[in-house]
């Protein structure tokens, strides 16, 4: 390719990435607007920006809880998955049981049902056990579905560690656990990052099991956006823009620190060596 052609493959590249990131400087543009120039025809682009939105943000009721609670649930529900998911992984490629292949496909055809298709059986189960808006119970449904996909990628990464290591750290005296947590573990650190980032998102970004199972004292930002999204003079535009612009920074902090292991946690260990 020569290197007029390179530049014009660049350029459409930045020209296709800026198309696609432009929703999201709306909204963070938005977010320093008053609500008569968020809606101003047509838009304005050069704006005198107010901290204002900011201030009436922070000074609701209940606005740090939200946080708090979608930081708290996303990490322990995910942790709890990546170690479960570890233990899985390792046995799935050292002693490969009978209908290993069966078990694998069954657990990556799990995240293959739509939410909506899972939330009445959910929603009756919780309510008989009265585990509505319960963290613990939350927890555990946002654990049990991380798993199935992290699995799938840690099985990837565990597979391409040759079991040289296993046999000789066991001929030396060492036990299955000193294996799996100090010889076999540090070598898929970069598959174990990309379990934790990729679950993380989802579990952050998910509303729907929320809004049905959880309550007031569960409840994560997607709900409460839907719940503030409104307010007696119509759609509260600055909440919106405000509250989605503080959302979407963890998620964009953590994909431009990790994206090395994203993109190697894509391929399910087929190129860990790279990282």
């Amino acid at each position: 390719m020569t290197q007029g052609r390179t530049r014009l493959y660049h350029l459409l590249l930045w020209v296709i990435a800026l198309i696609f990131f432009s929703p999201i400087l709306w909204i963070a543009l938005a977010s320093f607007k008053t609500k008569d120039q968020i809606l101003a025809t047509p838009p304005l682009f050069v704006f005198p920006p107010t901290l204002a939105n900011y201030t009436d943000f922070f000074s609701r009721q209940n606005v740090g809880e939200y946080f708090v609670n979608s930081f708290l649930i996303s990490i322990v529900a995910v942790l709890i998955a990546i170690l479960v998911s570890f233990l899985a992984s390792y046995c799935f490629s050292r002693f490969q049981p009978r209908g290993t292949s069966f078990m694998m496909f069954i657990l990556l055809s799990i995240r293959m049902v739509p939410a909506a298709a899972t939330v009445v059986p959910i929603f009756l189960m919780y309510s008989a056990f009265s585990w509505k808006d319960s963290w613990p119970a939350l927890v555990l449904f946002y654990a049990m579905f991380s798993i199935p996909f992290s699995v799938w990628i840690l099985k990837g990464f565990i597979d391409g560690v040759s079991r040289r290591y296993d046999e000789t750290a066991l001929v030396n005296g060492g036990s299955r656990l000193h294996v799996m947590f100090k010889v076999v573990l540090p070598q898929v650190r970069p598959g174990l990052i990309a379990a934790f980032i990729f679950n993380l998102i989802f579990v952050w970004n998910e509303f729907l099991v929320n809004f049905i199972i959880g309550g007031k004292t569960t409840t994560m930002i997607p709900t409460a956006l839907m719940i503030g999204v409104a307010n007696n003079l119509g759609t509260d535009w600055t909440f919106v823009a405000t509250l989605t612009t503080l959302y979407i920074l963890p998620p964009i902090i953590a994909i431009f620190f990790f994206q090395k292991y994203l993109l190697v946690g894509m391929t399910f260990g087929t190129v860990r060596g790279e990282v």
